[in-house]
């Protein structure tokens, strides 16, 4: 496999993440077409792709708001956002399964860190499954419990990632 390229997601980009999605959450869980697009139109800067050879292999969007709410639905479409909050919510991270294992997770998780750091963030959130939260924790971010979202029909944990505390570590073993 080449070098793997982290950048900002653009429009022309919208299928493959759309694919990607597709393949790699339940229906139930799956961002649609709308929502992925209007991700990529309305804050460009929280949406990030990982490329190998030219393709496209995994990416992670989010959003920002000044009042973290993990689990209101509405802010997976983005209505609260606002591109100048402080708070980060991610809603996406995933990997195409024809790439995983590769350590490309790791990669677009260290390097979203960076760029949220780098725009003044003061913090990252998420929601993830029980078997996630290690994971996580190995990049700073802290399990703040069990998430009153049910989103997919799932239980959820909250976390989140103190940006001018947290430090972005190596790959997870």
């Amino acid at each position: 496999m080449s070098k793997a390229t982290i950048r900002q997601v653009t429009a022309r980009d919208l299928d493959r993440c759309c694919e990607i999605e597709f393949l790699s959450f339940s229906s139930a869980e799956a961002a649609s077409r709308e929502k992925i697009a209007k991700r990529i139109s309305t804050y460009p800067e929280g949406f990030t792709v990982l490329e190998t050879n030219g393709e496209i292999a995994g990416f992670i969007n989010a959003g920002a708001t000044h009042e973290v709410q993990l689990s209101d639905e509405a802010f997976k479409d983005l209505e609260g956002h606002d591109p100048t909050g402080a708070h980060v919510v991610i809603m996406s991270v995933v990997v195409h399964p024809d790439f995983r294992g590769l350590g490309l997770s790791a990669s677009l998780m260290i390097d979203f860190i960076e760029r949220m750091r780098t725009l003044g963030k003061e913090d990252i959130y998420l929601i993830c499954q029980q078997e996630l939260v290690a994971m996580y924790a190995k990049y700073g971010f802290v399990d703040l419990g069990p998430s009153a979202s049910s989103h997919g029909g799932k239980c959820w944990h909250e976390m989140v990632l103190a940006l001018q505390t947290g430090v972005a570590q190596n790959q997870p073993e």
